[in-house]
């Protein structure tokens, strides 16, 4: 594995090297400085962030992180023997994600738009661009591109605020309309019976698990009972996918939409909750679903102050949508009035899906995770006792532990102030 992780790191068993990827080279949070590795969780709280395998990276301190990335999968496609056996290689750039930062050299194509952000985005995404074209030529180089499979797909949607844009999709990332949730991808292979079209398969992120298994001649068996479909006849032939549902989520501890009830869905669901779930041609959303305006791109100089709320909403708030998202993509018709046969419909899969939830756990600040406590750098701060002390790992001593421990306190108050600010510019 080669890029971002965060997936969670506290103890060692929950790296990459022990969940299944024999090498690795990234980081292990969200958001770092893409030269010096350095990642903040509020003021003050900050830590080196570059790993390979299970150590600290201090050497590539200064590399930009989207040229390092796309070295380290050359460099391993050149190691391996394609002929040997399959290689799967997950590459999760940082790109494009803030802080917008990259050489200058890739800002002066875009020096004709105006607004600031949005010229070092179009950069970014330059220089990923440039990315897949390199590995790209490695896998022919290399051997590997007659019998490969290249998936390149988004995570989630754009942020307006940070020079990202859906339009004409509503929304934005973090929120549950087709601007935050929608993905966008392609799939390039010489393995594709049909090439060069445009596919509107319902595919969701747990379908490529059982694909690629398939895909690489994998015990397809081992992959029963997961929640993903094999989809390669839907993306290969054109043919119709397997997967007819998405569960977008539920989420028990978002703020609870104040017009929603148990009584408003039917006696069945509680509209205040947010969720979202998609049938077929169907959408529905449920409680607060997030910033729903359709945002233009942020082009001009002004942008977000007088572009921002050009379509702001003057109805009363709602708790339950309901759309057509194959008729209606960008979500400017409810139908939840007109059709309450498929509110009600789609409210009894939330509940269905809702019987399997495990109670959330959601534990408090550790002190113990502060990098300075763990020689500057974020990483794994709990262990076995038989294990070695991860700390030895780290080349730097701190001897301000206990200066900066009755600090946390503070902090702490910072921290869940900054994530409120930041959970959706991020």
């Amino acid at each position: 594995m080669v890029g971002k992780w965060h997936l969670g790191f506290y103890k060692k068993e929950c790296l990459p090297t022990r969940r299944g990827f024999d090498t690795y080279l990234g980081s292990l949070t969200g958001s770092m400085n893409y030269y010096t590795y350095e990642s903040c969780d509020g003021p003050s709280l900050c830590g080196f962030d570059l790993h390979e395998g299970e150590l600290v990276a201090w050497r590539h301190r200064g590399k930009y992180s989207t040229h390092l990335y796309t070295q380290r999968v050359r460099k391993i496609l050149a190691a391996h023997d394609p002929l040997s056996q399959p290689l799967f290689i997950f590459l999760s750039f940082q790109a494009v994600h803030t802080p917008l930062q990259c050489p200058q050299e890739y800002i002066h194509p875009y020096k004709e738009l105006q607004n600031v952000a949005r010229r070092k985005y179009a950069a970014m995404v330059s220089i990923v661009d440039e990315a897949v074209r390199n590995i790209t030529y490695a896998l022919r180089k290399y051997g590997y591109y007659q019998n490969s499979v290249l998936i390149f797909s988004t995570d989630n949607g754009g942020q307006p605020l940070s020079g990202g844009s859906n339009w004409p999709l509503r929304g934005r990332k973090g929120t549950y309309w087709e601007g935050g949730v929608r993905g966008l991808g392609f799939v390039h292979s010489p393995l594709l019976r049909k090439k060069r079209r445009v596919s509107k398969a319902l595919v969701h992120i747990t379908d490529w698990y059982p694909t690629l298994v398939g895909l690489a001649g994998g015990n397809e068996s081992l992959t029963e009972g997961v929640d993903g479909h094999n989809v390669w006849a839907a993306i290969s032939e054109g043919k119709e996918s397997p997967r007819f549902e998405i569960l977008h989520n539920i989420d028990p501890l978002y703020n609870y939409a104040r017009t929603g009830s148990l009584q408003k869905g039917f006696g069945i669901w509680n509209t205040a909750v947010q969720a979202s779930i998609r049938a077929g041609d169907w959408k529905l959303l449920t409680g607060d679903p997030g910033y729903g305006d359709w945002i233009p791109p942020p082009i001009l100089p002004g942008f977000p102050r007088e572009y921002w709320s050009l379509e702001r909403h003057i109805k009363p708030r709602k708790s339950v949508w309901l759309f057509n998202v194959s008729g209606d993509p960008y979500e400017r018709f409810d139908l939840s009035e007109q059709r309450p046969d498929v509110v009600k419909e789609l409210l009894a899969r939330l509940v269905y899906y809702n019987r399997t939830a495990v109670p959330v756990r959601y534990p408090s600040e550790d002190p113990e995770a502060d990098p300075q406590l763990n020689g500057g750098a974020w990483g794994p701060w709990m262990g076995d006792e038989e294990e070695e002390n991860w700390a030895t790992v780290y080349k730097k001593e701190n001897t301000e532990w206990k200066r900066k421990f009755k600090m946390l306190k503070s902090r702490s108050f910072f921290r869940r102030l900054n994530t409120r600010m930041m959970s959706n510019k991020i």
